[in-house]
């Protein structure tokens, strides 16, 4: 081969070439799982730049528990921003239960049908084969502790449920006709608690009814538990 035909070889720049590598041990990672191992929680790592801090293994299975408590055998989960739940879930259920995971880290499609991509900021714009009211318990923790967070998460949430409702959040904000189920211990990676709420049926407009500023907030050991 001449020097001219070695000059006319496609060359990879250090970025595509990083990229490439990047790709085929993702691909040999979900390769090398087996299925014991892929729902381990962790098994993805943290990426804080998408506010993604995952709940202990304590903190994960006390919420899945209350999942199938509430929903019983056969039922169908939705965890909103909730991968850590989804996983413990699918740990301790592989086939009793429809899980899916509404997410906005593509890294967890790797659970094929059951991960819906899902952007907060178009809380509806979801699949077809999602159809309203279709779950009988919806998971979530939004992402973010703002008021916009909140609210959008919340459209989603009336939209999928039938009635059930667990809501987790940093924000100890109390809402009318919310009955407080759980109060979890802090994260493996955050000081912050989670607080956990039941909904029976999900109010006019949930996540907007906020307390007047004048009542007095109760502290978390008088929350009631369910």
């Amino acid at each position: 081969m001449s020097d001219l035909e070695d000059d006319e070889t496609p060359q990879l720049s250090a970025h595509a070439l990083a990229a490439l590598q990047e790709f085929y041990a993702e691909q040999k990672q979900q390769i090398d799982l087996g299925e014991d191992d892929k729902y381990n929680i962790g098994i993805i790592e943290e990426n804080w730049q998408l506010s993604q801090f995952w709940y202990s293994q304590e903190t994960a299975l006390r919420l899945a528990q209350e999942a199938i408590a509430a929903v019983g055998e056969g039922g169908r989960v939705a965890c909103v921003s909730a991968p850590s739940v989804y996983q413990k879930l699918r740990e301790l259920c592989r086939e009793n239960f429809t899980v899916y995971i509404f997410e906005y880290d593509k890294r967890f499609a790797m659970y094929g049908e059951e991960f819906i991509f899902y952007d907060y900021n178009n809380p509806l714009d979801l699949p077809e084969r999602i159809a309203a009211h279709s779950f009988d318990i919806v998971i979530a923790d939004p992402p973010y502790l703002s008021e916009e967070c909140l609210r959008k998460t919340s459209e989603t949430i009336k939209y999928l449920t039938r009635g059930k409702i667990l809501l987790c959040t940093d924000s100890f904000a109390r809402f009318p006709g919310w009955s407080a189920m759980a109060q979890s211990q802090p994260t493996a990676t955050s000081a912050s608690l989670v607080q956990v709420i039941l909904l029976p049926q999900p109010p006019e407009q949930l996540g907007l009814q906020a307390r007047a500023p004048h009542q007095e907030h109760k502290p978390a050991a008088e929350l009631q538990e369910l």
